[in-house]
This record gives structure tokens, C-alpha cells and sequence, in this order.
């Protein structure tokens, strides 16, 4: 019995000093304003203002090009200085312009344009070979266009049209890089630049 009445006095005064406890801690927290979420907010906010500003990166548009800058010191430059850069300029144009048909970089060019055709018609003749294949064995949803194609093969036809065409255009860029090539050999020039 005695165990049972300490047992109803502790208890209650527990309760009562835990209800103490949190009633303080509500108004404290009251009396400080103290919201979590605002906590939160504010805290976010300054670390966000004492966050380190990131480092400005610069690129090929932030700096100007080399031509840009000529140009720019030109229109800096007394109008004399101007007329004779103006003058200097035109001659290198005229330069480029009288450039040797048998000079290395002219024959280096001619087979790289040539090349350059070629590996384009190879790539659409790629694309043509696998439009070819799909449309073997496409499938027509529409009864009508299906009995058409299925008797006729218009658009397999055309595409193998197409394809033929293509291969002949291919052995035309190959032929015009042989002609080059003996073109090449019969100016004396260096067969490396057939490269």
C-alpha cells in the first residue's frame, strides 16, 4: 500500500512538472519570435548573400578575334597609317587570289574538296541502302495502298532508282580523284599532296 501511494504522488507531480516545462519552453519560443520555418527561411537567405560569387569564365564571344582587332587599331590609327594598312590588305587579297594552280596548298585543296563530295555521296548512298531495306518490308495500313505497292513497287523502284543513281555518282567522284591524281603526276608535282 505504501508503494501505491508514493506511486499516486510521484506521478502526478511528473505530469505536473513536465506540463511546467513545456509551458515555459512555448513561451519562450513565443516571446523570441522563433518560427521554425522562418528560422529556416532567414538562414537560407544568408547563406545564400554570403554565398562566394561564382568566377566569370570567358569565351571565344567575350574576346575579340585578331581581325577585329586589326580593324579596331586601324580605325585608332591616323588616316595615312589607315590608307596604307588599307593598301597592304588589298595586296594580300590580290595574293590569294593569283595563287599558283601547281602550288602544294592549291593541289592539297582540290583533292580535299574531292574527297569531301565522295565521302557525302558515300554517306547518302548509306541512307538510301537502309531506306531501300525498310521499305521491304514496310507494312501499309491502308488495304488499297498495300495492293498498289504489292503489285507495283513504286516506291521500291524509285528507291533502288535512286541507289543506282547514286552508285554511278560515286564512280564519277572516284574517276575525277584518279584524273586528279594524273594530273597531279603530269605537273611534276609531289605525290604527298594527293593526301
Amino acid at each position: 500500500m505504501k508503494v501505491w501511494m508514493k506511486i499516486l504522488i510521484i506521478v502526478p507531480a511528473l505530469w505536473v512538472a513536465g506540463m511546467v516545462a513545456y509551458a515555459q519552453s512555448q513561451s519562450s519560443s513565443q516571446q523570441s519570435g522563433s518560427d521554425p520555418v522562418a528560422d529556416a527561411a532567414r538562414k537560407a537567405r544568408e547563406d545564400k548573400k554570403n554565398a562566394a560569387k561564382p568566377k566569370k569564365v570567358y569565351t571565344d564571344d567575350d574576346v575579340k578575334p585578331a581581325s577585329a582587332a586589326a580593324a579596331a587599331a586601324a580605325s585608332a590609327a591616323p588616316s595615312g597609317a589607315a590608307a596604307t594598312g588599307a593598301a597592304g590588305s588589298q595586296k594580300a587579297n590580290d595574293g590569294e587570289a593569283k595563287e599558283d594552280p601547281n602550288s602544294e596548298t592549291a593541289w592539297r585543296k582540290r583533292f580535299k574538296e574531292q574527297r569531301d563530295k565522295l565521302a557525302k555521296a558515300e554517306t547518302e548512298l548509306d541512307v538510301l541502302q537502309r531506306e531501300s531495306q525498310k521499305s521491304q518490308l514496310e507494312y501499309y495500313p491502308d488495304p488499297q495502298k498495300a495492293l498498289s505497292e504489292q503489285n507495283t513497287r513504286k516506291d521500291i523502284n524509285e528507291k533502288v532508282a535512286k541507289i543506282a543513281a547514286k552508285k554511278q555518282e560515286i564512280a564519277q567522284l572516284k574517276q575525277g580523284l584518279e584524273d586528279l591524281e594524273e594530273q597531279l603526276r603530269k605537273s611534276h608535282g609531289d605525290p604527298g599532296w594527293a593526301r
